[in-house]
């Protein structure tokens, strides 16, 4: 019997082709979820001003092409154009570079050229072999982009390299049907993007505890569920998982007023005993409490702990205190290193080190992977015990590197960051270590060449009082200076970075806003009397502090529970001029942290009449806690600042000298509790009323514009 399609090749194609598009169709839904999380990450990094670069070869630079249209365009509805390259479409560009640089540079290079940190490189080949697309994904890797594949079914050389893959089809599936569910899958994509952008969704970036599992590896081959470790977290909350070594640091704090008689050597009358956990388990509860913007921190503690009476008083301090730590102990070597402080007026007589050296042994790799499957971001505190050193902790911070940011603070006793690290702190002396000779000696010099040379996103050097120095390998270094700290305590000022820089991440910053949050948190953990001060504050009773803008309610504990002084001052502070900025000056020099009480938009409204202020209160409260004298801002509604003044008990209360002879209103509840009132001089001749008779004084231009 005659084939009736025998004359109609297309027929018998097309009856041939169909499963096979069932089949990566089949595959494609089974992946969803990964096509989801790749669209809400996209619109965060479209939020942050980023873009995206595509690019592939034949039919799959059609399909990146084609994508890129989408979104400068529209797909399913109106919204705004997004940025999208497609970097195979500009012919000169490829062909300058394949002639002089060779066929493998001309996607590599334009990655380089044209991507920043935290962009989005998306990369198409049916067969994930293509030696110029693997090129732009490891170069897209060493920049800090966000790498995403689209491949057939297998493993291959880009599923290896690239961040998250989406495997299309099955085996034995052919190059047309594989390009065909490439098609499809980039239109999920786009109409999840405009979802998205439409509010139809929350946007929920994607952790490596669900989608990133699947994209990772073929549907196949996707991990089971038993290796997941469980993770008490709430909706919306990130996973910071910190690794690294531990101790228990332990104060003993008292008064000291003679010398001993059989040695010259000061008498310390003990009144007190503190302890708590240190090193990395320091850098966990400064995570765990929170701050840069992230909301409800899950974090887990990954470190060699010892099962002595030490190792239980340190895990006790980590899994009871006020913001929990979770505590996956590694095996540990010797008996848990403990550091014993003699204090006496805030300052460390002597320091007794027993223990350690905590280097981590018999490491399971697969309850290690586990943990680390569940993270957002992991911050790696080095502190030198080995930890970093152990291959098996290595291979596991390796491989996470590929899917989640992960921040590392070294130790010059510990191991190299693992290449791909979003962002690594030394500060300078171990810069200049790591660098060796010959090297740059300048911080912004150094911080390139370590970028380079660690193959990581990004290295920021730190310079203490002077700030920080944030590069790229190939980049000009980024200068964050640090806010002036006239006193203060300096140690664990590198931890209190590392875990800001962690939380920025974390909420989705790009690493250039992490490292000036990191600056700002580590100047006011220095001002507060640092790891000392801290730990003192842990064991004060809560208070009910007033709400703080600008700075934090816990750096003025700090700063009382390190017998420091608190200094307030308040106002209007409408039009911010040189009068303002001496008197809070002035008053900064006054105590050890500065809070300005800052009259609410109602409270200047009744104060100053109808046309004031002329800059809300949002607006005033920002630009005063930008300067560095100010430490804190507290907006408050009433008509004068007693109750802000009962709420805060300041020890100083500074305020304009203006008020001719007549007394504060004020004063007698300062002087109820102890404080003191102490009037500031005013700049002549600088006043907001004059600045606003000034201005409107000015003739106008055509628009009605000064």
């Amino acid at each position: 019997m005659t084939d009736p399609t025998q004359d109609r090749p297309a027929v018998q194609w097309l009856a041939r082709h169909q499963p096979q598009v069932a089949e990566a169709m089949t595959s494609l839904v089974a992946q969803g979820e990964v096509l989801d999380g790749w669209a809400a990450r996209l619109v965060d990094v479209y939020a942050r001003g980023g873009r995206l670069l595509a690019a592939g070869n034949g039919g799959s630079a059609a399909e990146a092409q084609h994508l890129t249209a989408e979104l400068v365009g529209r797909f399913e509805g109106e919204r705004r154009p997004l940025s999208a390259i497609a970097l195979h479409a500009d012919t000169s560009s490829t062909t300058a570079i394949g002639n002089d640089y060779g066929g493998e540079e001309v996607f590599a290079r334009q990655v380089e050229a044209h991507g920043r940190p935290g962009d989005v490189l998306v990369l198409l080949s049916t067969s994930g072999r293509s030696a110029n697309v693997v090129a732009a994904a490891e170069r897209g890797r060493r920049c800090g982009l966000l790498v995403l594949a689209m491949t057939g079914p297998g493993r291959s050389a880009l599923s290896e390299v690239a961040d998250e893959t989406l495997f299309v089809g099955v085996e034995g599936s052919s190059t047309s049907a594989v390009q065909e569910g490439h098609l499809i899958a980039l239109h999920a994509l786009c109409a999840a993007v405009d979802a998205h952008l439409r509010g139809e969704t929350a946007l929920a970036l994607p952790t490596t505890s669900g989608t990133a599992a699947s994209s990772t590896a073929p549907p196949s081959e996707a991990p089971s569920a038993a290796r997941t470790v469980e993770v008490a977290r709430g909706s919306g909350t990130r996973h910071v998982v910190v690794v690294g070594d531990s101790v228990l640091d332990v104060d003993l704090l008292g008064r000291s007023d003679r010398i001993a008689p059989d040695a010259p050597v000061p008498v310390v009358d003990l009144t007190d005993r503190q302890e708590s956990p240190g090193g990395a388990g320091l850098t966990a509860l400064l995570v765990a409490a929170g701050g840069a913007g992230v909301v409800g921190t899950t974090t887990t503690l990954v470190t060699p702990l010892s099962d002595d009476d030490a190792g239980r008083r340190l895990r006790a301090g980590l899994e009871d205190a006020a913001h929990p730590v979770t505590v996956v102990g590694l095996g540990h070597r010797g008996a848990t290193r403990t550091k014993t402080r003699v204090r006496v007026a805030g300052q460390s007589l002597v320091r007794l080190d027993e223990g350690g050296p905590g280097t981590p042994e018999a490491v399971d790799a697969g309850a290690l992977a586990a943990v680390l499957a569940t993270a957002d971001v992991v911050l790696v505190s080095d502190y030198g015990a080995g930890t970093t050193h152990d291959p098996v902790v290595r291979a596991a911070l390796t491989e996470v590197a590929r899917r989640v940011p992960v921040v590392w603070d070294p130790h010059p006793r510990g191991g190299a960051p693992v290449p791909g690290a979003a962002l690594v702190s030394p500060n300078l002396s171990e810069a200049s270590a790591a660098a060796g000779s010959p090297a740059p000696t300048a911080p912004d010099e150094l911080a390139e060449h370590l970028a380079t040379r660690w193959g990581v996103q990004g290295v920021v050097v730190t310079t203490g009082a002077q700030g920080a120095w944030l590069a790229a390998p190939g980049t000009e270094a980024m200068f964050v200076p640090a806010p002036v700290v006239a006193v203060g305590d300096p140690c664990g000022a590198g931890d209190r970075f590392a875990a800001s820089a962690a939380l920025s991440l974390a909420a989705g910053r790009l690493p250039s806003q992490a490292v000036v949050t990191a600056v700002q948190d580590a100047s006011a953990w220095v001002a507060a009397g640092g790891a000392a001060g801290w730990r003192a504050a842990q064991h004060q009773p809560p208070a009910d502090p007033a709400p703080v803008a600008g700075g934090s309610g816990d750096a003025v504990a700090r700063v009382r529970a390190a017998g420091g002084t608190v200094v307030a001052t308040g106002g209007c502070f409408d039009v911010l001029h040189a009068g303002h900025v001496a008197c809070l000056e002035a008053a900064r020099r006054l105590g050890d942290t500065l809070v300005v009480l800052l009259n609410s938009d109602a409270s200047v409204r009744r104060l100053k009449g109808p046309g004031r202020p002329v800059n809300d209160q949002v607006d005033r409260a920002r630009v005063i806690a930008a300067l560095d004298c100010v430490d804190a801002v507290v907006v408050f509604d009433e008509d004068d600042p007693r109750e802000a003044l009962a709420a805060l008990q300041p020890d100083v209360w500074a305020k304009g000298g203006d008020y001719g002879g007549a007394e504060l209103l004020e004063a007698p509840l300062v002087r109820s509790w102890g404080g003191r009132v102490v009037l500031l001089p005013y700049l002549a001749g600088r006043s907001t009323t004059l600045t606003l008779a000034r201005g409107a004084a000015l003739p106008t231009g055509p628009a009605g514009e000064h």
